[in-house]
């Protein structure tokens, strides 16, 4: 066994206890209670959700649905310690982030979560072998352990033949898988998607979406993904539609 799955079943090991001292599930990796977020400007004040709970249980797959602007990307932020809420509270690992500091949050975020955006994001002077070790790196992992794992995922995402090719030579799929092997190589307890595969072509979006099933459950990740995209999430174990600040679950079949 590597060092660095070493590290992530320990991390595992410790969520049940530290959801039982916070009074969660032990089995939920991502939860909300009573959330929510309100923006302000001026004397303007404009709410996007009140009281809105959630759990998400180890290896679960969750879509999430709305209308624009329904504040699918806000949940999102919360839920990956991204942005403060108004109210309540979330929860990821058994840990209340709110009660956590700046540095330990960030801490938990880079240990527990996985994010993958609708842009890659990956760092445009990196090549691809390097911008996916870098989260191994900041947790502390020398480079021999962070190459290592990087290279090993992003062959599995088909990348074993670009690994020093920067985002600039790779194509919108490839930068795309990149930053999907970007968001497992820490081996999260739950990856964060916010409409991953809404800047591809369908066959590319299917491609990149079948890799992230396939390698969530691989690496025994749960997945949360905000989507318009109703084909793929009836994919998914649950899908749940943000309507007027609640969220509500709605049988796969009729999403």
């Amino acid at each position: 066994m590597s060092e660095q799955t070493a590290r992530g079943d320990a991390a595992r090991a410790t969520v049940g206890r530290d959801a039982r001292a916070t009074g969660r599930d032990p089995a939920e990796v991502v939860g909300a209670q009573g959330l929510g977020k309100t923006y302000a400007e001026g004397r303007l004040r404009t709410p996007v959700f009140d009281g809105l709970d959630l759990s998400v249980a180890a290896g679960e797959t969750v879509a999430i649905l709305g209308a624009s602007g329904a504040g699918k990307s806000t949940l999102l932020h919360l839920l990956g310690g991204l942005d403060t809420a108004t109210a309540g509270e979330v929860y990821v690992a058994g840990q209340r982030m709110g009660a956590l500091s700046d540095a330990d949050r960030g801490r938990l975020r880079n240990r527990a979560l996985g994010f993958v955006y609708q842009f890659h994001h990956l760092l445009p002077e990196f090549s691809a072998l390097e911008n996916v070790m870098l989260p191994v790196m900041l947790s502390g992992a020398g480079a021999p352990d962070a190459a290592a794992r990087a290279r090993a995922l992003l062959e599995a995402v088909g990348l074993g033949h670009r690994l020093e090719h920067k985002p600039g030579e790779l194509s919108g799929g490839e930068r795309q898988r990149a930053a999907v092997a970007r968001a497992l190589v820490n081996r999260p307890s739950c990856v964060l998607g916010d409409e991953p595969t809404g800047n591809l072509d369908e066959k590319t979006a299917t491609v990149v979406f079948e890799l992230m099933l396939e390698l969530n459950r691989a690496e025994r990740t749960s997945l949360v993904l905000v989507t318009h995209d109703r084909g793929l999430a009836r994919r998914l174990d649950r899908v749940l539609e943000l309507h007027d600040g609640k969220l509500r679950e709605i049988a796969p079949a009729s999403a």
